[in-house]
Parts: structure tokens; C-alpha cells; sequence
């Protein structure tokens, strides 16, 4: 890593807040993303579900601290979640746009799941708040055919002149998806454009099975680091402020 002119980044940095405030004084919306103080930054089920999947492929390992360590800086604007896609806008050297597209569940994948969590999942509220069986659990979270995706389905643009597969902002937008997921668990199913309620549907026509061990159960940390296989205690030391 070569040597930064201190007075160059000061420049960057002094322009890049001059563009911000030009566009809020033109009425553009330019919102942060706001990472919660402490060690954790995805609370919820479906918050920290999503970053502990990013965080289990090699090929993002390298990458994926910074981008921690971006959002926690307030780096991160205008994260949007739609139907097989994220947008935002990140602050580095510069203002870069960043554009994340995930591939939709294909329909036969997503049959394959209902079929398996058929009734397993009792409302909806259950559903986004994590209130699940193990059965339902390890369905949803298997890493091959779960509902999470897999790298080669996210195709990653930024226009920063990093040429690697996936740059700290994309990395950071990627664990914004994750907080977003905390206000609204609603937006994984829109991003993976599944209707969830369809879980629910099966649900109804399974009514007289035997229910599930554990399908009222709230999914603690522990719970969750035994699907992943990981550790879901404090963030790695000396990461956030590189």
C-alpha cells in the first residue's frame, strides 16, 4: 500500500462534503444509513442471518471488514431495496454509486422450499420476526438451497476505480442490507422477489399435522451461530478502524 498525501485526502474530503451540501440545499434527498452503536450491527433474525451468510464465503472474507467499518463511519446514503436489487451511494474519495443486483429465487427453488417448510410456519408475524422451528431454520438458512444467495447470483457495480469482484463500498452497502432487514424483514422476501405469505398458504392446507418442535421458539444468537457454524460474539478486534 502506497504512501497518501495527507493534504490530497483533505481536498477529496473537503470537496466531497461540498457536494453533499449542494445537493441538500437542491432538495436531494441524502440520507445515512445509521449503524447502531455496540459490537453487533444486525440485531434482528433476519439482519444478522444475512451478514453471517455474506460472511461464510472466502471469496468476500477480505473485503467485507472494511465494508463494516464504512457503514459504521455513516458512509453509506440512500440504501434502497427493491425486487432482485440495491442501490446506494457511498462516500469515499468520492461519491460512488453502487448497484447490487441479486438473481430472484427461480420458481422450481422456490416450490422446492415451500414444499419443505410446508406447515412449519404458523403467521406471518412468526415468519419475520424468526419465530421459527429448526426445521424451518436450517430449510431456509442451508447454504446451498436456502433463501439466501450465493455469490455467483449478486453482481456487484461501483463506479470507484477498485477492479476487485467486491470493493469496501459494495461491501458496505452489503451490510447495510442487513440493518435494513432489521426495520423491515419484509424487504429479504423483496429483494429475493418471493411472496412470503405463501409459506402461510401451505401452512393452512397442512392444518391437522403435528407441530413442529421448536416452532414457537424466538431465535437467540446461539441459535443462529449453530446454523451458520460460527461465532456470533463480539466483532473481531482491530477491524473497524482500518
Amino acid at each position: 500500500m502506497g504512501w497518501i498525501d495527507y493534504g490530497d485526502y483533505q481536498d477529496n474530503k473537503e470537496e466531497v462534503e461540498r457536494q453533499i451540501a449542494a445537493r441538500r440545499e437542491r432538495g436531494d434527498i441524502f440520507e445515512a444509513v445509521q449503524a447502531p452503536k455496540g459490537n453487533k450491527l444486525a440485531t434482528s433474525f433476519w439482519g444478522q442471518a444475512w451478514q453471517r451468510h455474506l460472511e461464510g464465503y472466502a471469496d468476500y472474507e477480505s473485503r467485507l471488514p472494511r465494508g463494516r467499518s464504512y457503514l459504521r463511519q455513516g458512509k453509506v446514503y440512500n440504501l434502497e431495496i427493491g425486487a432482485g436489487e440495491v442501490t446506494a451511494e457511498v462516500v469515499g474519495s468520492a461519491i460512488y454509486d453502487v448497484i447490487i443486483k441479486i438473481k430472484p429465487l427461480t420458481a422450481p427453488h422456490w416450490q422446492e422450499i415451500k414444499g419443505k417448510c410446508a406447515g412449519q410456519v404458523s403467521t406471518l408475524l412468526d415468519l419475520l420476526s424468526g419465530k421459527l422451528g429448526d426445521g424451518v431454520l436450517k430449510v431456509i438458512t442451508d447454504r446451498e438451497t436456502g433463501l439466501f444467495p450465493a455469490p455467483k447470483e449478486i453482481k456487484i457495480n461501483c463506479n470507484c476505480p477498485d477492479s476487485a469482484g467486491l470493493c469496501k463500498h459494495a461491501a458496505a452497502v452489503l451490510y447495510g442490507v442487513g440493518l435494513k432487514f432489521d426495520a423491515d424483514p419484509g424487504l429479504f422476501f423483496k429483494l429475493r422477489a418471493v411472496n412470503p405469505e405463501e409459506l402461510l398458504s401451505l401452512a393452512a392446507d397442512a392444518v391437522g399435522k403435528e407441530p413442529v418442535a421448536g416452532s414457537a421458539a424466538v431465535i437467540s444468537d446461539d441459535d443462529i451461530a449453530g446454523l451458520f457454524g460460527i461465532d456470533m460474539g463480539e466483532i473481531p478486534p482491530n477491524l473497524d478502524h482500518l
